[in-house]
């Protein structure tokens, strides 16, 4: 098969929860624990670090992948969803697995996973984990795809476990109440390995955190309640810098205001692998931080995707990513004329809780991304106007972008998101110009 055969197999064979939603999810270990054994283990040859939690994951993920790298070691990453081509959920010091392996992974072992009807998660966890084995990692960072305890990457053992915070997203699966949501995440805490908060606000999932951690007898730190930050600002460019206290100064190149608590968490989580051995320097620290996305590959985090007009695409998507959105959009709004917001959303999100946090000042192109979990452009609309969003109605997301960019001029800004796969549909056009 050619590399775009095997992708057409893995998305028309199997069933994946990007595209389809719910009828992909399959709980349960069972099918994972098989493949794994298959192959031989694969991700008992390297260190790990687990990486959950509602929003920031990525982020996270990215920034840790950045500094160990930049601290000598040989560094896997495993994250998801893609937003351009699926090689990026599996990479090695930022390179994307090659075409030849993904192609070659599935024709080796079709033979055997067939039968056991996989996910498209399970599969692609089985290969990240088969091909940082080839490649001979010394540290693998693993982002949980949907929950944690029973989500395909919960085989591993790490040395530390993340999980950056808790808000409502996916509840038909996780639970109603955050407390729910908590108590699944917390599924990758395990028995002697330590565990970084990122965020815990509510008193009730602090207290699942805390008793899971007691339970098993692991170490807990919360992030929020740690000196590693002592102060931060923006620059004019709207980059953060952080005063940290074991680092020095460090220039964040990641912006949108929720970046100060992935850095909290980060920092955290650096000292804490200090603490255990990891030789970390602080320069690793500095560069990691300032050159995340070259080093990573990272897109989608309020990224800059043109200046004039100004083009940002973000890829926050539930209630918790709009809370920091919507600071971020009040304070842009104020320096740029009109604010566009191309936007859509797919069905299986609290729509409503995150139209409310929506700016009402803004001129909005509602659209849908090409995924059969969108929601309708004109269902989106007519949700919105209810909450006083007014624009108008765009049947893809290209089209909205160029309708966007015809009536923005340089003193305007255009906003790209609502959901990670309107800006996966968005990336191309922008990337191929650059």
């Amino acid at each position: 098969m050619t590399y775009k055969e095997t992708l057409n197999y893995l998305y028309t064979s199997i069933p994946v929860f990007q595209h389809s939603g719910g009828s992909a999810y399959k709980p349960g270990l069972d099918t994972t624990i098989a493949l794994d054994n298959y192959l031989g283990n694969p991700h008992k040859s390297y260190q790990t670090i687990h990486v959950g939690g509602t929003n920031g994951k990525g982020s996270t993920s990215h920034l840790l992948a950045a500094i160990l790298r930049q601290s000598g070691y040989k560094v896997g990453l495993y994250t998801s969803p893609h937003l351009v081509d699926f090689r990026e959920r599996i990479r090695v010091n930022g390179q994307m697995i090659p075409h030849d392996y993904v192609i070659g992974f599935v024709e080796r072992h079709r033979a055997f996973f067939e039968p056991l009807h996989p996910s498209f998660f399970e599969l692609t966890s089985a290969m990240a984990f088969d091909y940082f084995r080839s490649q001979e990692v010394d540290y693998a960072i693993i982002e949980v795809g949907l929950g944690g305890r029973l989500d395909s990457t919960n085989i591993i053992t790490p040395i530390l476990s993340v999980i950056t915070n808790i808000s409502l997203d996916h509840t038909q699966f996780l639970g109603d109440t955050v407390e729910k949501i908590a108590a699944e995440k917390a599924g990758i805490i395990k028995k002697d390995v330590p565990v970084v908060i990122g965020e815990a606000e509510q008193k009730g999932v602090a207290q699942v955190f805390m008793e899971t951690a007691d339970q098993i007898n692991t170490s807990i730190c919360f992030a929020q309640d740690t000196d590693v930050l002592k102060e931060t600002h923006r620059t004019t460019s709207g980059r953060w810098v952080y005063e940290s206290t074991d680092h020095g100064t460090l220039h964040g190149e990641l912006g949108g205001i929720v970046q100060i608590k992935n850095a909290t968490t980060v920092l955290t989580a650096v000292r804490i692998l200090q603490a255990n051995g990891v030789k970390i320097p602080t320069q690793a620290v500095q560069t990691g931080f300032e050159q995340v996305v070259e080093l990573t590959g990272l897109m989608g985090r309020w990224q800059t995707l043109q200046s004039s007009p100004k083009v940002v695409c973000d890829t926050g998507h539930n209630v918790g990513g709009w809370q920091y959105l919507k600071s971020h959009l009040e304070e842009e709004s104020k320096k740029h004329r009109t604010l566009f917001m191309v936007v859509g959303m797919v069905n299986d999100k609290d729509i409503n809780s995150v139209l409310a946090l929506m700016p009402k000042q803004a001129y909005y192109f509602f659209t849908q991304a090409s995924i059969q979990r969108a929601m309708p452009a004109e269902d989106f609309a007519s949700l919105a106007a209810r909450h006083g969003l007014q624009g108008e109605i765009c049947p893809t997301v290209p089209a909205a972008i160029e309708k966007a960019l015809a009536q923005a001029e340089q003193r305007d800004m255009i906003f790209i998101g609502g959901s990670t796969f309107i800006v996966a549909d968005a990336l191309p056009m922008f990337i191929h110009k650059q």
